[in-house]
């Protein structure tokens, strides 16, 4: 029996994008000989058969032969854009190895050169996302219409991620370059928690860029413009917004990487009207919430005697702030003015106060000392007036925390264990390292960074120890894949508080033994499961679910009281893990099984085997 090919094509070999077959180009080598008959195939490939496990084996060969990250990323990239299965197989398999090269720390090296390298990531028809140019705002339709088209009928987009470059990691202005920043968090959203890669969209907001660098590189592919005033670019990105809402209505949108007044501002005109969530704010403040959880448990002093030191003060800084000083109301009954008094900010000028003479951004207001009896112009000085328990790092200030004052920390806590999260990406912005932080706390350091660092083994004991990554990645596919499925008509910060509950929650005994703050890599398809199932119970005990399939689900596991704890039924969590997209292990899986979501078009079929 032949296979069944798709209709509507002027050839039954091609699909609407004009690209090979989907079933020729995700089985590869694998692609048995009547099949190949059937597509017209023979004689155009090689005669041999194998397996997918021998075709991973080549791939990972090659990966590994790679002598740069860079090289390694546009490799992966290639083989993402050509055979998705098996490229979504080796994350999977491989994922400790790879998440650094499709996300941070590579992606940023990626970003800076995404100009350079952008011909050479995907063959010339592959359409992988939507660049808007502030140019072409007015024609937004037009440019939605064309995605529609350049896509199999039924893959509307359920989730996209979208940036206009301004603030890339710690990297800054990149302008259109930030378009790797969307495709790789889109990556993470399938490998770990299953959402659909042919479903996801990536976007870049093109609104020029004030990088003299890119706007002086002959080989930039971006709008060679400096960026709009606010005026100009809230009207323009409104207009994109509105109109993708008004294109597919049930798609989540992640906002991401824009710069600190933009990422609040988006983030407050649309978390009641859309679908939509901002990683940088939330989701950075969601990860470190479960983590500090982990580590306020361990800390060996009472929660209510905490007081931590903020180095920097963008929207992720605050934004982490402001889900802590939740965490101690809701958690440990603090009322909210005397939560808020356990946290200090530094930024460029010194400890932040009310009265320190100059005009504090909005956004720094709320944490704006009333109480200080000086004036602190460094970190420094600001440690010695604190006095801190916990020290975090969001300044994207490489070696912001010297050893100085990573020794201080440890003097001034010698009746606990500190608490130190240098936060900031990549690595080459990072306040400190594990190793740094271990020998300067004589091993006793609770530690989370945003980037990852390597193990460090005590010397005196041989000990080998595992640093804690407080990487977005833990959270942020978690929401998004409990948002596409119970569809809410908005997130709260109480269903993302949830969800660091569930984070912390999850950690097995051997992790909380060897006292790391965040479940293993290699679980993260399960933690995630965990994680989606307990932001949709919060969703549904809100009356915020509109999909009737989980409130009905969801009935018998809610408790009294609307306090967001974490968890989750055992029902729910096995309806969402059956929700999971996963890659094809078999040409026999690839060939006959049925999609993940029901909406899903049918996979081709095949007899022969």
């Amino acid at each position: 029996m032949s296979p069944v090919m798709d209709s509507g094509t002027s050839s039954a070999r091609r699909s609407r994008s004009g690209s090979p077959d989907p079933l020729a180009s995700n089985a590869g080598t694998t692609l048995p000989y009547a099949t190949r008959s059937a597509l017209h195939l023979k004689g155009l490939v090689p005669s041999g058969v194998e397996n997918f496990v021998v075709q991973e084996q080549r791939a990972l060969e090659q990966l590994n032969l790679k002598s740069t990250s860079l090289e390694k990323y546009i490799f992966l990239s290639w083989l993402r854009s050509t055979n998705s299965h098996l490229f979504y197989r080796l994350v999977l398999h491989n994922l400790r190895q790879i998440a650094p090269i499709i996300y941070t720390p590579t992606v940023g090296q990626a970003c800076e050169e995404y100009s350079h390298i952008y011909p050479f990531l995907a063959p010339p028809n592959a359409v992988d996302g939507l660049y808007v140019p502030i140019n072409e705002v007015e024609n937004i339709e037009e440019i939605i219409q064309n995605y529609k088209e350049s896509i199999k009928e039924n893959d509307t987009p359920e989730i996209t991620v979208i940036t206009d470059g301004s603030r890339i990691l710690g990297l800054g202005d990149l302008g259109m370059n930030g378009m790797g920043i969307p495709v790789g968090k889109l990556q993470l959203y399938v490998a770990a928690a299953g959402l659909n890669p042919d479903r996801c969209l990536p976007i870049v907001l093109d609104f020029g860029t004030n990088n003299r660098k890119f706007l002086d590189d002959p080989l930039y592919l971006g709008l060679r413009q400096h960026r709009p005033d606010d005026a100009e670019f809230y009207t323009c990105a409104s207009r994109v917004i509105s109109a993708l809402h008004t294109a597919f209505p049930d798609m989540f949108i992640q906002f991401e990487d824009f710069s600190t007044d933009h990422a609040f501002g988006l983030l407050d005109q649309w978390r009641n009207n859309a679908l939509c969530f901002n990683d940088d704010i939330q989701g950075t403040g969601c990860v470190i919430l479960g983590g500090f959880i982990s580590a306020v448990e361990q800390a060996r002093i009472h929660p209510r005697d905490q007081r931590i030191l903020f180095v920097g003060a963008g929207s992720a800084g605050v934004g982490v702030a402001k889900q802590l000083v939740d965490y101690f109301v809701i958690e440990h009954g603090i009322p909210e003015d005397q939560a808020k008094a356990m946290f200090w900010f530094v930024d460029s000028r010194g400890m932040i106060t009310a009265n320190r003479g100059d005009t504090l951004a909005a956004h720094k207001v709320y944490f704006a000392r009333h109480d200080n009896t000086a004036q602190c112009s460094t970190l420094e000085e600001t440690l010695e007036y604190v006095k801190p328990t916990a020290l975090i790092g969001l300044s994207t200030i490489y070696k912001a925390f010297t050893e100085n004052i990573l020794c201080r920390m440890n003097q001034l806590n010698q009746q606990a264990r500190p608490i130190i999260f240098p936060l900031s990406n990549p690595q080459s912005k990072a306040e400190c390292t594990f190793e740094e932080a271990m020998r300067c706390t004589n091993n006793r350091v609770l530690f989370a960074s945003g980037t990852a660092f390597p193990s460090y083994t005590i010397p005196e004991t041989n000990q080998v120890c595992v640093p804690g990554q407080g990487n977005n990645m833990y959270v942020f596919p978690a929401i998004g894949l409990g948002a596409v499925l119970c569809k809410p008509s908005r997130i709260t910060d109480t269903m993302i508080y949830a969800v660091a509950k569930a984070l912390a929650n999850s950690l097995s005994e051997e992790e909380k033994a060897l006292g790391e703050l965040y479940p293993r890599i290699e679980r993260i398809r399960c933690v995630e499961a965990e994680l989606a199932a307990a932001f949709i119970r919060q969703a549904v005990r809100e009356g915020l679910a509109k999909d009737e399939k989980w409130v009905e689900l969801a009935k018998n596991g809610l408790a009294e009281g609307m306090n967001p704890d974490g968890l989750f039924t055992q029902d729910m969590l096995d309806e969402v893990k059956k929700f999971m997209w996963l890659p094809a292990e078999t040409f026999e899986q690839l060939r006959d099984a049925h999609p993940h979501y029901h909406h899903h078009p049918v996979v081709h079929s095949d007899s022969d085997h």
